[in-house]
């Protein structure tokens, strides 16, 4: 791929597991503020899987961080959600919006600055928020929120 294309024949052309190989990763505690710390460990706290944090500062106007995380089922997703919402809820920060809630497999809390996203597996596949912003950076976790090895994306060798 030509480093000078556009961002619209980036996001036309599939990404190969070895450009996201190559993707920067910063580190988690450089980058993350407490609120999103405090969501990775609401959602870690309810046995989240695959939790991954994109900053989206240099592609997007709209957010600066996606926390992505999936769940076994419809329970276990809005547990997660609630668990997040409460912990944020009790340090003083409220959710903009909550959406998805009821069908429980894409359930979205929008915070302003970051954005929740608790998928099931089945719709975390389906929409690969991952792909989909595979111009953002990833931000590195501590091992104790499954550290690097824990994404559906990663390398198996």
């Amino acid at each position: 791929m030509k480093h000078n294309s556009t961002a619209k024949e980036r996001s036309l052309t599939p990404t190969t597991l070895s450009e996201l190989k190559m993707t920067p990763k910063a580190k988690a505690s450089e980058e993350l503020d407490e609120r999103i710390q405090g969501a990775l460990q609401a959602a870690n706290d309810k046995k989240a899987l695959d939790l991954v944090v994109l900053d989206l500062r240099e592609i997007a106007t709209f957010t600066d961080y996606f926390v992505i995380a999936s769940g076994n089922n419809e329970r276990q997703v809005q547990a997660i959600s609630d668990g997040v919402f409460e912990k944020l809820k009790k340090s003083g920060t409220a959710a903009a919006r909550v959406e998805g809630y009821q069908s429980a497999e894409w359930i979205l809390l929008d915070y302003g600055d970051f954005i929740v996203h608790v998928f099931s597996d089945k719709a975390r596949k389906f929409y690969d928020l991952e792909r989909l912003w595979r111009e953002s950076k990833s931000i590195a976790l501590p091992p104790e929120f499954g550290g690097e090895s824990t994404s559906f994306l990663r390398d198996e060798s």
